[in-house]
């Protein structure tokens, strides 16, 4: 079993955990490395938003023509690969946390990776739903909205865990297929 958000730690797990600071900056006081940290990350928050504005209305472009040649619907398409696309800086960051593989950092990229997905699935939803109210919108997308809360249900239940079992790892990866799965029959049973 791997032990999750115990906060106990050995000593080796802190010498492995110090902080990472870039080459360029760590010769320089405190105040200016935080000033040339902060200057960094706003850099890299404005390109990053500049490439999302360049890039996602291609992405669905992209998405729409893949489901119209393999004949799925579109939701199935972008309910596998826009989550790719979408959370690939929590995932990259997360395999940095566990690479130190630590108790303490391994707990941090789960935690990530679980408040990612959380928050994603969330506020999606939340504006999903309101743009259909707010505008007058038909709903057809019951099958859809079971699936997402039902995951967020049960993922919630696991990560209230200390500890978790290799077979319940295996279950946690499972969901996301699943929920595919679950959101065919019920499409299939008759829910919009």
């Amino acid at each position: 079993a791997i032990a999750v958000g115990d906060e106990g730690s050995s000593e080796g797990d802190e010498e492995e955990e110090e902080e990472d600071i870039p080459e360029g900056i760590s010769d320089l006081p405190p105040e200016k490395q935080q000033a040339a940290i902060v200057k960094k990350s706003l850099i890299m928050l404005t390109v990053g938003t500049a490439l999302v504005l360049l890039f996602s209305d291609p992405m669905v472009d992209v998405l729409q023509e893949m489901a119209a040649r393999v004949g799925v619907s579109p939701f199935y398409v972008s309910f596998l690969l826009a989550p790719l696309a979408a959370n690939a800086s929590e995932v990259i960051a997360s395999q940095y946390y566990a690479a130190k593989k630590t108790r303490k950092t391994i707990t941090v990229s789960l935690t990530a990776l679980e408040g990612a997905a959380a928050m994603n699935n969330t506020f999606c939803l939340s504006i999903f739903m309101g743009l259909i109210y707010f505008r007058g919108l038909a709903w057809e997308y019951s099958a859809e909205t079971i699936a997402i809360l039902l995951v967020e249900f049960v993922i919630g239940i696991f990560v209230q865990k200390k500890k978790m079992t290799t077979l319940e790892g295996v279950l946690v990866l499972s969901i996301f297929p699943l929920s595919l799965v679950l959101v065919y029959v019920l499409e299939m049973l008759g829910f919009d």
